[in-house]
C-alpha cells in the first residue's frame, strides 16, 4: 500500500519507484492449512489476504504433492478466495522471469489489453465465511461524480475490510473507459481507452474482502447509474444513516454531485452519497410530520 500512498507530500517514492504488481508464493504442501487456520477475534490470517491481495500466485513445491487430484483440489481452494489471478505452478520457484516481471498490474494505461483477468466471474468462498467477493455489471452509463462521491464514502467506512477492487466503468459524456482498482483505503483510477462503436457500454466491479456488506456493494453500485430521477423530493422527511438513522428533511437534490442534501432534526447538515436504503430512507414508522 506504501506505493498508494501520498506520505506528507513526499514523492520520492513514486518518482523512483513504481509497483508492477503483486506476487504471492504459496507452498503447495501446507497453503491449505494455513487458509483455513483459525484465528482469534481481531487477528488477520496473512495466509488469507496474501493470496487476496495477489496479480499473479505462485504454487510451489509441487514435487511434494502426491496426486493430480490434489493438487488440483489445492488450487481449486485458491481460486474459491481468488477466482481471477492465474496460478503457476512450479518447482525450487523456477519460472520465467517474464511471467513476474514488467506485468503492468497497477498500471492503468495498459491493463485492459494486457491483463486478461483484470475482470471476471466471482464466487464467494465456501471455506471461510468471512472472506466473501462479488461483481455486478450494469447496463447504461454510471454518474462519475455520485460514483466517485460512493468509493470515498465507501473507502471510509469499509476501507480496512476492502482487499482489492477493481473496475471498468461506462462513464456519462465520455467515450472513454474508466478504469480503476485499488488495495484498502488506497484507490486509483483514470480513464483509459475509448469505447468500440458497436461495444455495449456497460459498468462491471468486482470487491474481494472481509466481512463484506455484499448489498451495500452491489445496491451502491447500481444507484450511481445516471438518472434525472431521486426517491425523493425537497421536503420530504427521511431519516438519514449517521451511524445510526436520524430524522432529516431533504433540502437539496444533487448538491455537489451528493444525491441528497439533508438537515437533521438537530440542524446539522449531511449528504447521502447516493439513493439507496443504506443512507437514507423514509421514517420507519411511516410519520411524515416534524
Amino acid at each position: 500500500q506504501t506505493f498508494f500512498a501520498e506520505t506528507n507530500g513526499d514523492e520520492k517514492i513514486e518518482k523512483m519507484y513504481k509497483l508492477d504488481g503483486i506476487i504471492t508464493v504459496a507452498d503447495s504442501k501446507y497453503i491449505v492449512k494455513r487458509l483455513d487456520e483459525e484465528k482469534p477475534d481481531g487477528v488477520v490470517n496473512e495466509a488469507i489476504e496474501q493470496v487476496c491481495f495477489a496479480d499473479k500466485i505462485i504454487l510451489n513445491k509441487t514435487d511434494l504433492i502426491e496426486s493430480k487430484d490434489e493438487l488440483e483440489a489445492i488450487e481449486k481452494r485458491i481460486r474459491q478466495l481468488n477466482p481471477q489471478a492465474p496460478i503457476f505452478q512450479c518447482q525450487h520457484s523456477e519460472i520465467s522471469p517474464k511471467e513476474v516481471i514488467n506485468i503492468g498490474a497497477f498500471d492503468l494505461d495498459r491493463v485492459l489489453n494486457f491483463d486478461p483477468y483484470f475482470l471476471g466471474d466471482i464466487k464467494n468462498p465456501k471455506h471461510d465465511q468471512a472472506v466473501s467477493s462479488t461483481s455486478t455489471k450494469i447496463e447504461g452509463e454510471v454518474n462519475i461524480q455520485l460514483l466517485d462521491n460512493w468509493i470515498h464514502r465507501l473507502l471510509h467506512d469499509q476501507g480496512e475490510q476492502l482487499y482489492r477492487y477493481k473496475g471498468i466503468i461506462a462513464v456519462k459524456g465520455r467515450d472513454e473507459k474508466y478504469v480503476f482498482q485499488g488495495v484498502g483505503h488506497y484507490f486509483s483510477g483514470k480513464f483509459s481507452g475509448k469505447w468500440g462503436e458497436d461495444e455495449a457500454r456497460e459498468s462491471t466491479f468486482v470487491f474481494i474482502g472481509k466481512d463484506l456488506n455484499l448489498k451495500l456493494l452491489n445496491e451502491g453500485f447500481k444507484a450511481c447509474r445516471q438518472t434525472d430521477e431521486l426517491r425523493f423530493t425537497v421536503g420530504t422527511l427521511v431519516e438519514a444513516n449517521v451511524g445510526r438513522y436520524e430524522k432529516g428533511v431533504v433540502i437539496e437534490q444533487w448538491d455537489e454531485g451528493n444525491a441528497y442534501r439533508i438537515r437533521l432534526k438537530g440542524g446539522r447538515e449531511i449528504w447521502a452519497p447516493v439513493d439507496i436504503d443504506v443512507y437514507v430512507r423514509l421514517p420507519v414508522d411511516g410519520k411524515q410530520d416534524q
